[in-house]
């Protein structure tokens, strides 16, 4: 199967890497992409299909909180999602924060996403920043999600230098 490349998405003070799912075999080349992007910490949303110990052997927390394939994710993973950017970005400025589905086309961008209109970005501007580098990210259902979905503006940061977001 032909995956996408790994992309990284970066948001005033927030980087995340939007990946697919690795297996056992190509595992160690996905945790060396893992460190060259400086990532603390794994979120895996699609069931596991790999040993994540190696990955964790290497410093990188591997976090499971897996939702249905295409669906929106359930509000408990959202809460922590959100509190888990809050400590991170607080905690390791700079640090970067990877997600991963399957294919990194739907549940993983889905994340970003609420990141990005959780910070006050409009829904069809974050939909349409990952889609600049993640080609066929979300699907009908997961636009209505994000579209309907309210935003309490977790994710708020004061930026010291006033950049704004960018693609790298």
């Amino acid at each position: 199967m032909n995956r996408p490349a790994p992309v990284e998405i970066t948001c005033e003070s927030m980087r995340f890497l939007i990946t697919h799912n690795p297996t056992n075999a190509t595992l160690s080349k996905f945790t060396e992409e893992l460190k060259k992007y400086g990532v603390t910490t794994l979120v895996r949303v699609c069931d596991s299909t790999y040993d994540k110990a190696p990955v964790e052997q290497e410093g990188i927390q591997v976090l499971d909180w897996p939702f249905d394939d295409g669906a929106p994710p359930p509000t408990q993973i959202v809460d922590d999602w959100l509190n888990l950017l809050k400590t991170k970005f607080r905690e390791e400025p700079g640090c970067c924060i990877a997600v991963h589905c399957v294919a990194g086309l739907g549940r993983a961008p889905v994340l970003v996403a609420l990141a990005l209109i959780e910070s006050g970005m409009k829904y069809e501007d974050a939909v349409q920043f990952i889609r600049q580098k993640r080609r066929g990210a979300f699907n009908s259902k997961q636009l209505l999600y994000l579209e309907k979905y309210r935003p309490k503006m977790r994710l708020r940061f004061k930026d010291t230098n006033g950049s704004h977001c960018c693609i790298q």
